[in-house]
């Protein structure tokens, strides 16, 4: 409901609930992963807290003023913030929009529909249940068996990434990060599930490519049933590992002596798109697919266990009940074979899928490429759980040009080796200044930073550790050295015009809870419920450097606040934004942010905003997806949008018996997660 002066009416949350999703979401996404004590344990100290009385302002501009940025006519991180933090000529006035961001704002809502722009196209693209592989049957929900759902498009799809394959043509793959089995069978008992309705969760995680081209004609784009490339991956998919783990101890099973061959992915959320064509996916909530960790009774695998969330009694969807590798009472080393960023070759359907060790392995949001001026490529990656960490790895060899057959098959090795860095961040203002509510003093969160070095090849650099146990243990080698603690980081994303990296930090509302830290310049709110995004600019714009600058662009949340921050712009100029997720970018350098449980009580959206110029900082909302859903994978092209729109209709109280949405189909319809468009005919997306 809107108020007189068109805000949106927050509904009361019910009690323990700690964001705007539902408890049915965290259910089955996360294994309720809020609502059980953060698995970190470490006392490391913030490395802020203990720097930030012995660095000065002063020092600190001193010490930015080198840093330049890796992008034509752009200057330094640290030099810039007055230039950045640009204001509208008038306040109250709204400035004319930047390039690429010329569209009217969609309003907060809580309409059960997807909201875009007037004057702009929407179109489901693919939804859960649609044919991928040729043969498949046409989706009948109350009639689905695993062996139509290995053909099929799976459910409650993630992260979606586009290869080019053509003129308007290209492969699109798609992570199926979950399944939520209440919404997909009538009469649902968790208790007591199905032999086949354990078949058809299977299938329907893992991923999906498909071939999509556009329509001439119409603009729409439309899936097509390729006999070559489209592809289903799945929980029985067999993969390998690669890079320095593969064959570790910690990695071999008893169906698996060698350690170097693993079926399935599954909890994929967020990737990337690699520059030579591939697609990397994160392997995020995997602990919660697991049974009768709380057999495990050695004290040192007890607490490897529990760094990434101990799985006690039964898993929820009983898949140990059709293959003990699930049950950790049976073979404990089949849990370290998940959590690990994949590799998938599009282009090359008959190539095994690929776990990449030297990447390490936590709760993978995803992974980013960026090739540094010296060739070599580095990943940037978010652990996304309560009070964990960023993390970035440069390989070892260089990128090469081209796209000789020889060239491809190089690049394909990249992420076997290379050095894996965590992230200390340091704040430069006066620890009184913090988790006031309001900016400190100098007018800005920001500071700098260094990358500590975990693991090269084979050569460890944490203490007490050895180089497989920091691949395959990569948290608990990380809170030895005592990185700092963050807000959920979730996608970590460079900009291709300026080269500054940002990362979404979802919420924390942990922080400041009794035991628990409380806030620090780097995440400076107690009890973060809307979350906020961060820049940083590497040493002389070289995205290997160990040293960096950074700033908060975003303090989320309710504009009219005192504790939210939209890059210095007027705040009665921008959109309420809440737990920023995902993040892409478009050809002008603005950033695009995908939300996810937004904690304003409106639907979950898409928001676009500057990261330069005077209009830095102005937060527009392009538009909401229905109600329960999640707006997730964004693809921000010239002429459209794609997005993924995650777990439809998914509000407590919601099942298949009880239907809370019937998007896309309407009607009577059951909910089908889906990939969507947008576009508006003739023009640019925000032209």
């Amino acid at each position: 409901m809107s108020t007189t002066d068109g805000r949106i009416d927050l509904p009361l949350l019910p009690p323990n609930h700690p964001l705007g999703r539902s408890a049915l979401t965290c259910q089955y996404r996360c294994a309720n992963a809020c609502s059980h004590e953060a698995p970190n344990h470490s006392d490391n100290a913030y490395f802020g807290d203990v720097v930030r009385s012995i660095v000065s302002r002063r020092g600190m501009l001193r010490a930015g003023a080198v840093l330049a940025v890796a992008g034509a006519g752009a200057t330094a991180l640290a030099g810039t913030a007055a230039a950045d933090r640009g204001r509208p000529d008038k306040p109250g006035k709204p400035a004319p929009a930047p390039r690429g961001l010329d569209f009217q704002a969609v309003a907060a809502n809580r309409e059960d529909k997807l909201v875009v722009p007037p004057g702009y196209q929407s179109n489901v693209v693919i939804r859960w249940g649609d044919p991928v592989l040729p043969g498949a049957p046409t989706f009948d929900f109350d009639n689905q068996t695993a062996a139509a759902q290995a053909k099929q498009f799976g459910f409650n799809n993630d992260f979606c990434g586009l290869v080019p394959f053509g003129h308007d043509r290209w492969l699109m793959g798609s992570n199926h990060e979950y399944t939520t089995e209440s919404a997909m069978f009538r009469g649902y008992d968790a208790a007591n599930p199905t032999d086949e309705q354990i078949k058809i969760g299977w299938t329907g995680h893992g991923f999906s490519v498909v071939v999509v081209e556009r329509e001439h004609r119409t603009g729409k784009i439309v899936p097509r049933l390729d006999r070559r490339y489209n592809r289903r991956i799945t929980v029985q998919t067999e993969f390998e590992f690669a890079g320095p783990a593969a064959g570790s101890r910690f990695l071999r099973t008893n169906a698996d002596k060698t350690g170097r061959k693993v079926f399935g992915t599954f909890g994929n959320c967020a990737g990337g798109v690699t520059p030579w064509g591939t697609i990397l996916s994160g392997e995020e909530n995997f602990n919660g697919y697991f049974a009768n960790g709380d057999t495990i009774t050695d004290p040192v695998a007890q607490a490897r266990v529990a760094r990434y969330g101990t799985p006690k009694g039964a898993s929820l969807r009983k898949w140990e009940r059709l293959d003990p590798r699930f049950d950790l009472s049976k073979d404990p080393n089949e849990f370290n074979r998940h959590g690990w960023v994949v590799e998938i070759d599009p282009l090359e359907p008959d190539a095994k899928p690929v776990k990449h060790t030297s990447l390490g392995r936590f709760k993978h949001e995803g992974a980013t490429i960026q090739i540094a001026r010296d060739g070599r490529v580095v990943a940037y990656l978010g652990d996304d759980e309560r009070f964990d960490y960023v993390y970035k790895f440069v390989s070892k060899e260089r990128f090469a040009p081209g796209a000789s057959k020889r060239a491809r098959a190089h690049n394909k090795t990249l992420l076997h080796e290379g050095t894996l860095y965590v992230a200390k961040f340091t704040g430069d203002s006066p620890a009184a200044e913090i988790g006031t509510g309001t900016l400190p003093a100098d007018g800005q969160f920001d500071g700098s930073g260094q990358w500590i070095p975990l693991v090269s090849g084979n050569e460890s650099h944490v203490e007490g550790f050895t180089a497989e146990e920091v691949y395959v243990f990569t948290r608990l080698a990380a809170d030895k050295v005592g990185a700092t603690k963050m807000d959920r980081p979730e996608d970590v994303q460079p900009n291709p015009v300026t080269g500054r990296v940002y990362a979404a930090l979802t919420n924390n509302t942990d922080r400041g809870k009794p035991g628990k830290e409380g806030p620090t310049e780097i995440n400076p709110r107690n009890g973060n419920r809307h979350g906020h995004v961060l820049e940083w600019e590497e040493s002389r714009g070289d995205h290997t450097a160990t040293t960096f600058a950074w700033r908060l662009l975003l303090v989320c949340g309710d504009p009219a606040t005192s504790d939210t921050y939209f890059g210095g712009y007027d705040k009665t100029q921008v959109s309420p934004i809440s737990c920023p997720d995902n993040l892409a970018f478009d050809r002008y350098g603005n950033l695009w942010i995908s939300t996810d449980g937004n904690a304003l009580g409106s639907n979950d959206g898409l928001f676009a905003v500057p990261t330069t110029g005077p209009e830095r900082g102005r937060v527009k909302q392009f538009l909401t997806v229905p109600l329960g859903a999640e707006t997730c994978g964004p693809i921000v092209e010239d002429d459209f949008v794609l997005v993924s729109v995650q777990h439809p209709g998914e509000l407590d109280g919601a099942s298949a018996d009880n239907p809370l949405t019937h998007w896309p189909d309407g009607g009577t319809s059951q909910p089908r997660p889906s990939v969507a468009q947008i576009w508006k005919p003739g023009r640019r997306v925000g032209c």
